[in-house]
């Protein structure tokens, strides 16, 4: 499947409550689908019988996450595919830095606790950030975009998922990437408009 950037929208509030238990952030994160929640959040079962036997030990569980909801109507999420990488090159020039908030995808914000949520913890960014990334990312017209693409230096620099050097004719890569650009951009300005945040992660 590979690593897919993912984006969840949360109220300031939610991501407060995250960061306090950040088991939590399977509900936010997952906030239409509550069983997800309750299985990836649930204690390790016990050691049965013959592992006893064998040696096991017992550990106490950890408590079980609060019974809690977070807003519907606070929550929108998107992904943008394996395009990831790529945006963030297109956009600040670099593989791992940049400089913010343009360089949001791979860095910045506050990071939740050490749940893994696929390759490593998620990160929060409260909605005064949001505005903050969505005034930059206004500022980036698509021409400008398209005009930083240099597939000679995104496969040197080896930007994820090493693709951009394919024929335009067979895999239209820079496409690829300016389908996922716009839909971000979208996703976030309605996350401003609503004044809320954003939960990221890559899973």
């Amino acid at each position: 499947m590979g690593m897919i950037f993912c984006l969840a929208t949360a109220s300031d509030d939610t991501i407060a409550k995250v960061h306090d238990d950040p088991r939590l952030i399977y509900r936010a994160i997952y906030n239409d689908d509550p069983e997800i929640y309750e299985e990836l959040s649930a204690p390790p079962k016990k050691p049965g019988f013959l592992a006893r036997l064998f040696g096991a030990k017992e550990v106490d569980a950890p408590p079980p996450p609060p019974a809690i909801e977070f807003p519907s109507e606070d929550f929108q999420d998107y992904d943008l595919d394996k395009a990831w990488h790529g945006i963030h090159f297109l956009l600040t020039g670099s593989d791992w830095e940049g400089d913010p908030p343009l360089n949001f995808i791979v860095a910045g914000g506050k990071e939740i606790g050490q749940e893994d949520l696929g390759y490593g913890p998620g990160r929060s960014f409260l909605s005064e950030e949001v505005h903050a990334i969505d005034s930059a990312l206004e500022a980036v017209t698509i021409e400008e975009f398209k005009s930083n693409f240099d597939p000679e230096a995104m496969m040197k620099a080896d930007i994820y998922p090493t693709i951009w050097d394919r024929d335009p004719e067979d895999d239209d890569t820079l496409g690829y990437l300016v389908e996922f650009f716009e839909g971000l951009k979208r996703f976030i300005s309605t996350a401003a408009d609503k004044g809320l945040g954003l939960i990221v992660w890559i899973g």
